[in-house]
């Protein structure tokens, strides 16, 4: 049956854009979590680095202006951790008289941390605003979409471009995600399911780009764990596996960032900065490919998700794996979906 919709809002994590917004945004990250002030400064450090500024609204921006192109429905923009925060745009979509909205997440997982929590986020706005908060409906995840895997491959053909010719062919392509604790992933998706619905699909989205390109061998590997270490989180760390190929005669690398929609801070700092420098003291050649938010295709692909609620236009898959994530009002997928994990925050 077809939907009505009066609006759509893109639902964020947010970033600081300025260095006196990093520590609010950090205590605002970590809120009641416990995590310890001197972590909280390792991580400042890293978005000092950059001028204090997460390139993530920007790149956040720039989607919306690419969706404003491509549908009638008024776009809003809403965050979890920092300005615009999401509470206050449910609040200003509520007094534009939006009835019923729809919500794009910027994730293409699952997961407590890519799914659930922003079923939370949504929960938290409207019971903010009360009497009065428009119904929201979450589109679903998108990690086997069509757009979202063409756009990743075009982007690891840009940076294999590159890299030197005498090495261009022996490069090991490696696909990155943030980690998770195993705890978590474990719980990720229906139980029914029997877990690791995240990872899972991290791997299968690895793989359609790998067989878009026509690339057998590859590797998935994780980075921006945080947390006492004591805690097991998934891996290898890129960083540790950087290394690990250097090791086996590996000359130069590719890092494709698929878990991940837009440059942030972890994605420059991570790659851009520790990554990179490090396979040059290991004197490799590396070459990051770009995140697949920025391509036309990512825009293409958001109209399409909303065309699947609206005009009952049929979804598009390449995978294999399950996915979910198209709730009501902040609904779980399905009882016990992605149920959450006492664990560190994840600064972003």
């Amino acid at each position: 049956m077809r939907e009505q919709a009066d609006a759509l809002l893109v639902l964020s994590f947010g970033g600081p854009e300025g260095p006196d917004e990093v520590r609010p945004f950090l205590e605002n990250v970590v809120r009641g979590r416990g995590v310890p002030p001197e972590r909280l400064d390792a991580v400042e450090e890293h978005y000092r680095h950059f001028g204090g500024v997460s390139p993530l609204n920007a790149r956040n921006r720039e989607i919306i202006a690419a969706l404003r192109q491509r549908t009638d429905l008024p776009v809003y923009f809403g965050n979890r951790n920092w300005h615009p925060l999401v509470e206050d745009t449910v609040a200003e979509m509520a007094r534009a008289g939006v009835r019923r909205a729809l919500v794009f997440a910027t994730s293409a997982y699952g997961g407590y941390s890519a799914c659930r929590q922003y079923d939370e986020d949504i929960e938290r706005a409207r019971k903010a605003v009360g009497e009065g908060a428009p119904e929201m409906v979450k589109l679903r995840q998108f990690f086997d979409h069509p757009d979202f895997i063409a756009a990743n491959a075009d982007a690891v053909r840009s940076a294999a471009a590159s890299l030197p010719a005498d090495v261009r062919d022996a490069a090991r392509l490696v696909f990155t995600a943030h980690s998770v604790p195993v705890a978590a992933d474990v719980a990720a998706g229906p139980p029914e399911e029997g877990g690791h619905r995240y990872s899972r699909q991290v791997g299968e989205a690895a793989r359609l780009v790998a067989a878009e390109l026509g690339v057998e061998e590859f590797d998935v590997v994780w980075q921006s764990r945080s947390g006492p270490p004591q805690v097991p989180w998934l891996e290898p760390d890129i960083v540790d596996h950087i290394e690990a190929l250097h090791d086996r005669g590996v000359p130069a690398v590719i890092v494709s960032p698929v878990g991940f929609v837009s440059d942030h801070v972890e994605v420059v700092w991570d790659l851009d900065t520790e990554a990179k420098e490090r396979a040059a003291e290991l004197g490799m050649a590396f070459a990051r490919a770009a995140t697949a938010g920025p391509d036309p295709r990512f825009a293409d692909m958001v109209v399409e998700l909303m065309a699947e609620r609206l005009h009952e236009a049929a979804p598009r898959h390449l995978g294999e794996v399950s996915g979910g994530g198209c709730t009501v009002n902040g609904a779980p997928c399905a009882v016990d979906c992605c149920v959450p994990t006492r664990r560190p925050a994840r600064p972003a």
